[in-house]
C-alpha cells in the first residue's frame, strides 16, 4: 500500500538583483588651462536647457579665452545622442558642456552622452539637478566611469523665472571649470551652495553597496 508523502514541493527563490560586471574606464586627460581651447555645447532640448547653456557659455567666456564655441542640439532628451553627433562634437571640441538632467530618462541620457565624450578624450561637464544626483551615481558606476563628477544645480529647471535661470547659470559657471580641470569644487557662502557641496562630495565618491535599493522611476515632465 503506497505511503502518502508529507513533504511539500521545493520552492526556489531567485535573487533578482543579479551581478553586473563593469569595466572601469579612464576619464579624458584634463587640461592645465582652459584658455585657447575649443568649447563644445550639447543641448538635449529639455525645457530651459537652451537658456542655461547659452547663459553659462556667455558667463564662462567672460573669464576664459576660448578659441571657438560650437553649439549642438539633439532632438530627443530621452535618447542618447547619435554616435555621429558625439563624434562631430569630439572632433571640434577640446572640452564640452551638456544639459540638462532633471528627470529619469533625460538624466540617464545626459550622463551617457558625457561618458561617450569622455571616452573620446573630451573632458565633459554634465549638468544635473539636486534631485537626480543618486541616479547619476548609479549610472556612472554601472558604466564604469566612477570619477565622472556632475555639475549639480538646484531643482527644478523646467518652469522657473529668468532670475532663477540666472541663479542656476552661476552654479554652472562655478562648477564647470573645476570639472574640466579635474579640480575639487569647494563652494563657500550660501546655504544652497553648502547643500550642493554635500551632494557633490557624495557624487564624487565611488558608489558603494548599500544593500537592497528602492528605485523610483520618474518620467520626464515639462
Amino acid at each position: 500500500m503506497p505511503i502518502a508523502s508529507t513533504q511539500q514541493p521545493l520552492a526556489f527563490v531567485y535573487d533578482p538583483r543579479g551581478v553586473v560586471d563593469t569595466i572601469v574606464g579612464p576619464m579624458a586627460p584634463r587640461p592645465k588651462t582652459l584658455n585657447g581651447l575649443r568649447f563644445g555645447v550639447l543641448d538635449n532640448s529639455k525645457w530651459n536647457a537652451n537658456k542655461l547653456l547659452r547663459g553659462a557659455a556667455a558667463a564662462l567666456a567672460k573669464t576664459i579665452s576660448f578659441s571657438g564655441v560650437s553649439y549642438s542640439v539633439k532632438h530627443s532628451f530621452s535618447k542618447d545622442a547619435a554616435p555621429e553627433l558625439i563624434a562631430e562634437i569630439a572632433k571640434n571640441s577640446d572640452i564640452a558642456l551638456t544639459a540638462i538632467g532633471d528627470c529619469g530618462s533625460c538624466t540617464s541620457c545626459c550622463v551617457r552622452d558625457a561618458i561617450a565624450l569622455e571616452q573620446l578624450g573630451v573632458p565633459t561637464a554634465c549638468v544635473v539637478t539636486t534631485e537626480f544626483v543618486r541616479e547619476t551615481e548609479l549610472l556612472r558606476h554601472a558604466l564604469g566611469m566612477n570619477e565622472l563628477t556632475p555639475v549639480i544645480i538646484k531643482h527644478p529647471v523646467s518652469s522657473i523665472t529668468d532670475a532663477e535661470v540666472a541663479e542656476r547659470v552661476d552654479q554652472i559657471n562655478a562648477q564647470a571649470q573645476t570639472v574640466w580641470l579635474g579640480q575639487p569644487f569647494n563652494p563657500l557662502g550660501s546655504h544652497l551652495m553648502g547643500r550642493l557641496a554635500a551632494r557633490i562630495a557624495r557624487a564624487a565618491a565611488p558608489c558603494q553597496d548599500e544593500g537592497p535599493l528602492s528605485l523610483v522611476f520618474a518620467g520626464c515632465q515639462p
